[in-house]
C-alpha cells in the first residue's frame, strides 16, 4: 500500500516538474534556428514578476522555449527588484525590459520585435 502511494506521489511530482520546465524541454526538442539563436544569445532581458502570476509563468515558459536568457526579479521577495520595478513606473506584471525597451504585458510578437 505504501509503495503504491509513493509511486503516485512520484508520478505527480514528475508531472509538476515537467509542467514547470516545459519551456526548457521544448527548447531541447525544437531549438531555434541559428540566426535566432545568435540574436537571442545577445539579448538583454529583465523580467519583473511574481511567483503566482499566470502571465509571468507563460512568459518564462516562452523565453525558456526560445532559449532566451533572462534575469527574473520577483517583486514580492526581491527588494532590489521591487525598487527597479517602481523606478520604471511598474504598473502590472510581467514587466519586461528587452534591450532597453519596456513591455508592460507579455506578447511574443512584441518581444520578438524588441529583440531585433
Amino acid at each position: 500500500m505504501l509503495q503504491r502511494t509513493l509511486k503516485k506521489v512520484a508520478l505527480i511530482l514528475l508531472v509538476v516538474v515537467t509542467y514547470q520546465n516545459w519551456g526548457r524541454i521544448e527548447h531541447l526538442i525544437d531549438p531555434p534556428d541559428e540566426a535566432d539563436a545568435q540574436r537571442y544569445s545577445q539579448a538583454r532581458v529583465v523580467m519583473y514578476s511574481t511567483s503566482w502570476c499566470g502571465y509571468c509563468k507563460q512568459t518564462r515558459r516562452w523565453l525558456d522555449s526560445k532559449g532566451i536568457a533572462y534575469r527574473d526579479y520577483d517583486i514580492e521577495t526581491s527588494q532590489e527588484g521591487r525598487q527597479a520595478y517602481e523606478a520604471l513606473g511598474g504598473r502590472g506584471i510581467p514587466l519586461l525590459d528587452v534591450n532597453g525597451r519596456l513591455l508592460r504585458d507579455f506578447s511574443p510578437e512584441q518581444v520578438e520585435n524588441a529583440l531585433r
